[in-house]
């Protein structure tokens, strides 16, 4: 496979799809990309700073954090919030 340039669809600029980027894709099954990398990092950007955000109460540490949805009492079926760090330190020990 050979490098393609691409046509952006916001900015219309042309970027490289490279030959490493179309393996990527090809093994997980993806369509090639629409959106040049600036466009790609805006557009995630302001998809995060429009989510809202829900108090909680870190079920592990205590700590007060900020949750992308609304949790449930887990006396009521709802599972138990972790803040970024616990979250990010049991997905380190867990190796994934």
């Amino acid at each position: 496979m050979a490098d393609q340039q691409l046509t952006c669809r916001d900015c219309g600029n042309t970027f490289a799809f490279t030959e490493g980027e179309q393996e990527f894709y090809a093994s997980r099954n993806l369509s090639a990309p629409q959106r040049c990398k600036d466009c790609r990092t805006a557009r995630k950007s302001q998809r995060l700073s429009t989510r809202q955000m829900f108090p909680a109460v870190c079920a592990k540490c205590g700590a007060q954090c900020e949750v992308p949805f609304q949790p449930r009492p887990v006396e009521e079926g709802g599972k138990p919030v972790l803040c970024k760090d616990c979250f990010m330190a049991q997905r380190s020990a867990e190796g994934k």
